[in-house]
């Protein structure tokens, strides 16, 4: 039997991508999440994924709600990762978010923004799988280099990458 120190070490070896989930809290206010775990699901429909581990501090309140926004980061945005990553406030200071079509709160300076709606969904093992459907899209022109996390750490891009 394979442990999970085994899996997370071998899962760890996948360089990803770090994104923050953007949503209103049960009590309407703006609150961030990072995650790696995102992915494209589908081009028609528009449809991506991420997940949210059960014990997460922000479970309920993830669990309640109809939009969201994901937010790729920039590799600028290290310490706004690290902010919406550990325990604690999770609050959006309002100069740090603005709002894609009146939706959830959408995180000014990131490469990319995702305005979802819920679309299904589904519990796996110790985490809940959320299946947006995406309902708007920006992306960056800049070129800032994204923020990448491989080994339990960040890293950079290889120069020439």
């Amino acid at each position: 039997m394979t442990s999970p120190l085994d899996l997370r070490q071998a899962f760890g070896h996948f360089g990803t991508g770090v994104a923050i989930i953007g949503f209103h809290d049960r009590e309407n206010r703006p609150v961030g999440l990072t995650i790696n775990s995102f992915a494209s699901v589908s081009l028609e429909p528009a449809l991506l994924s991420w997940c949210l581990a059960n014990e997460s501090q922000l479970y309920a309140d993830v669990a309640a709600v109809s939009r969201f926004s994901v937010n790729i980061l920039a590799a600028d945005q290290i310490e706004l990762s690290n902010r919406m990553a550990g325990s604690g406030s999770h609050i959006f200071e309002a100069d740090e978010i603005e709002s894609i079509n009146g939706g959830a709160p959408a995180l000014k300076g990131a490469l990319a923004q995702f305005d979802c709606h819920i679309h299904d969904k589904v519990e796996a093992g110790d985490h809940l799988m959320l299946i947006g459907g995406i309902d708007g899209v920006r992306h960056c022109s800049d070129q800032r280099a994204p923020l990448i996390y491989f080994r339990g750490a960040y890293t950079a891009l290889a120069e020439g990458a």
